[in-house]
């Protein structure tokens, strides 16, 4: 799930320049850039340090210039350019962090930034851009300790508490994103985005209810919270009630109704309830939105097998294993088709298969709804 609340924009310390007046066009680059023409305080700086190529300030100069014209990239290559000049400049390891973070090199971002943190250990924003960095990077456990930091200087900042959370969720510490849910909830009671937080956080502990409750409350918060009704209907489904599911799912579906993930689930809950004239149309328009689904060419197959559609039984299953090797009812499944074909050493294959596989797989709601690492805000920080 990504947060959905944005944080406020920070604004990079940008010092007016830091070549000295005194050096030849300087003075003309800091009289453009003070009266907002930055295109020419550009060109101007970049004279400068064409005739300067060994001036520290003039290339820092150049990329506060590039970062208040949003130019990042180039603004990152001229603040490398100065610390590799000269590695005392203040406050360039922060703006060079900062372009980086906009661009979304969020890798990149960390060093200059552990650096920037170095130099003023107490900095909120460097705290902050830095947890971010390595939230953005995937290196959720790393984030934390910074996110953490962050919010002991500003506890009531809900959309800081909110990404923490997330964080913790990623890392996989559930009780820490419980713990970030119920202070949010003390501020603000009526935040569906905490109770769905809550409602991963306990179902990644298996306390499966009371999921099912924090997203009961979501829902009623707000009906129209974008995966309210996909997340309590999978945890349904999980706990196997399937109707009570279903119209989860379909509910999910009259607001969103090319949601692949909706459509597999619903199809699914359809076949086990018996009706799967219903499910498959429901499963082949979830294949074409998503054809990696290995549940909808499992169910197709179960189907196609009970219909005596054995070749297509045997492609969707076939198909269904190769998504997921690890999947003991595929090969179950796959073995009783191959014995139902009279293909007695396939079917031997399978059903051994299926027996070497002990470990259950992760099918929490986290995992559905986190299936990739999940970026920062894009407002997270900002250089103007």
């Amino acid at each position: 799930m990504k947060p959905s609340a944005l944080f406020v924009v920070f604004l990079a310390v940008l010092l007016p320049h830091y070549a000295t007046a005194q050096i030849p066009g300087a003075a003309r680059a800091m009289e453009l850039e003070h009266a907002g023409n930055l295109p020419g305080a550009e060109e101007a700086w970049r004279e400068v340090t064409t005739d300067n190529p060994r001036d520290a300030g003039a290339f820092a100069s150049l990329g506060v210039v590039l970062s208040k014209e949003e130019k990042y990239s180039d603004a990152a290559a001229a603040y490398r350019r100065a610390l590799a000049l000269n590695s005392h400049l203040e406050g360039i390891q922060l703006n060079l962090g900062l372009a980086e973070f906009k661009q979304g090199h969020f890798a990149q971002a960390v060093a200059p930034l552990k650096a920037a943190l170095n130099a003023d250990p107490t900095s909120f924003q460097v705290q902050t851009l830095l947890g971010m960095s390595y939230y953005g990077a995937a290196e959720f456990s790393e984030s934390l300790p910074y996110l953490e930091a962050a919010v002991k200087v500003e506890p009531g900042n809900l959309e800081l508490r909110g990404v923490l959370a997330q964080a913790c969720l990623n890392a996989r510490q559930f009780n820490c994103a419980l713990e970030q849910d119920r202070e949010i909830n003390k501020i603000n009671p009526d935040s569906a985005q905490a109770h769905m937080l809550a409602g991963e956080a306990l179902d990644g502990l298996r306390r499966t209810g009371e999921a099912i409750a924090e997203f009961q409350l979501a829902e009623k918060v707000s009906p129209n919270e974008t995966n309210v009704h996909f997340g309590l209907g999978y945890l349904m489904w999980e706990s196997k009630q399937y109707s009570e599911a279903a119209r989860e799912f379909q509910a999910q579906l009259d607001n969103s109704p090319n949601y692949a993930e909706a459509l597999i689930y619903l199809g699914d809950c359809d076949l086990t309830l018996n009706h799967p004239d219903i499910a498959r149309p429901l499963l082949e328009k979830a294949v074409q939105t998503d054809p990696g689904s290995e549940l909808a060419h499992l169910d197709l197959g179960i189907i196609d097998a009970d219909a005596d559609r054995r070749e297509d039984a045997l492609r969707e299953l076939t198909i269904a294993e190769k998504l997921a090797p690890n999947d003991v009812n595929v090969h179950w499944r796959l073995g009783r088709l191959y014995k139902d074909l009279g293909k007695q050493e396939q079917a031997k294959t399978e059903f051994s298969k299926a027996k070497s596989i002990t470990q259950a797989a992760d099918a929490t709601l986290f995992n559905k709804l986190n299936p990739q690492s999940v970026k920062p805000p894009a407002s997270a920080a900002g250089a103007k």
